[in-house]
Formats: structure tokens, C-alpha cells, sequence
């Protein structure tokens, strides 16, 4: 029996060894499913498209919060079936890093707006990210069950104390007559044209949005 011994360890570790392995190549499988699955959402149609829009703002209750907050706005949605809304915000910060605010929403037939801090909250008390001035907001439609029917991605610029305002694609750019001090503007990409009390100048599917609510000149 003794000399048996070796062979059946040998044996008992290559079964486990085969075992362990059958278990990640399902696991690996399953990753490879979910990412393949989260991949193939299509964008939405041209007919299909909201507006979509960021104004930076603050929160009022707090000192020293303008320019760290964004007002996130979907505007004219038109997606039928669509039972609910989820985005994401991914935005880069001074160090380097990426921060993301996510969140869903159900639609009620009526326009959806939240505000969307950029930094973090805990028992009351706000940290906010330093350097942001720029990211991405992302849209998926749902439908009753959960399945993604849509999705859309624009990218929003952050600015403030200079007059020349531009898209992160360069294509948009909007010089203010002059500075305006304390004043934060985001421009971005919309797809179809909001609501014209909320811009400051909207153009060929680029608007400019301040933090002030107020005109500002330029061209």
C-alpha cells in the first residue's frame, strides 16, 4: 500500500489541479459574456435623441461649492418603451485620476435633472476633486425589464476666468467679449437643442451653459 502512496497523491493533486482550472475557464467565460454583452449596446437613433446638458452650479447651503457641482439635465426624450434612464459621469481630476458618478432614474414622461457633485459626501461634509475640467456623460434607456435599449456619450469641457470657451473636440468655440470673474461654463455637445432659458449660445448641437443663469456676449 505504502508504495502506492505517491501515485494516488499524484493523482488526487492533478484532479484538483483540473478542477481549479475547469472553474476559471467558466469564470473567465462569464467576464468574457458580461463584456461582450455590455459592448454591443447600440446608440440610440437620430429620431431617438434627447438633449442632454450640464450647467455648472452649487449647492446653496454650502460656502465655497461654485463650480463644484453640475446641474445634469435630459431634456425632449423620446424613447418609446423606455421605462427607465441610467448615467454615469467619469471625470479626470488634477492628479490624474478618474472619478465617477452614477446613478438611474425612472421616467415619468417628464423631464429628468439631477445634481451631480464632483467629489464625495460623507455625514454631511463635501470633499471636492481639485483640476476638474473635463469628462464624460453616459446614458442608457431601459426597457420595463432591464434590458438596455440605447445609449448615448458626450464629452463636457469645464471653465472658468477666460473668454475663449471650447469643446473637448475642438470643433466649438465661443469667445465671451470679456472675462467673466467667478463665473464657471461648461460646453458640450447636446444632440438636439435644449430649452433656450438654460444656455448661454447653442450652435450646430454645442452649447455653452453658466453657472450664473445670466447672457454672456460673445461670439
Amino acid at each position: 500500500m505504502k508504495k502506492y502512496l505517491p501515485l494516488i497523491l499524484i493523482s488526487f493533486g492533478v484532479l484538483i489541479v483540473a478542477f481549479v482550472g475547469i472553474l476559471i475557464v467558466k469564470s473567465m467565460k462569464g467576464s468574457t459574456s458580461s463584456i461582450q454583452e455590455e459592448e454591443i449596446i447600440p446608440e440610440l437613433p437620430q429620431s431617438q435623441w434627447p438633449s442632454v446638458s450640464l450647467t455648472p452650479t452649487n449647492n446653496p447651503s454650502v460656502k465655497g461649492s461654485d463650480g463644484h457641482w453640475l446641474n445634469f439635465k435630459v431634456q425632449k426624450i423620446n424613447v418609446p418603451g423606455a421605462a427607465s434612464m441610467d448615467y454615469l459621469m467619469v471625470y479626470s481630476t488634477s492628479d490624474g485620476g478618474q472619478q465617477g458618478v452614477p446613478g438611474t432614474v425612472k421616467l415619468t414622461g417628464g423631464d429628468i435633472e439631477r445634481p451631480l457633485l464632483l467629489g464625495s459626501e460623507s455625514s454631511g461634509k463635501f470633499r471636492y476633486d481639485a483640476g476638474v475640467e473635463r469628462g464624460t456623460i453616459t446614458i442608457t434607456f431601459r426597457d420595463g425589464n432591464g434590458k438596455s435599449m440605447g445609449k448615448l456619450s458626450t464629452d463636457f469641457h469645464l471653465q472658468s476666468d477666460t473668454t475663449e470657451l471650447t469643446s473637448i473636440d475642438g470643433k466649438f468655440i465661443y469667445k465671451l467679449d470679456k472675462v467673466a470673474k467667478g463665473v464657471f461654463f461648461v460646453t458640450m455637445p447636446t444632440f438636439v437643442q435644449p430649452d433656450s432659458s438654460i444656455y448661454v449660445t447653442w450652435s450646430d448641437g454645442y452649447g455653452v451653459f453658466a453657472s450664473d443663469g445670466k447672457p454672456h456676449s460673445g461670439k
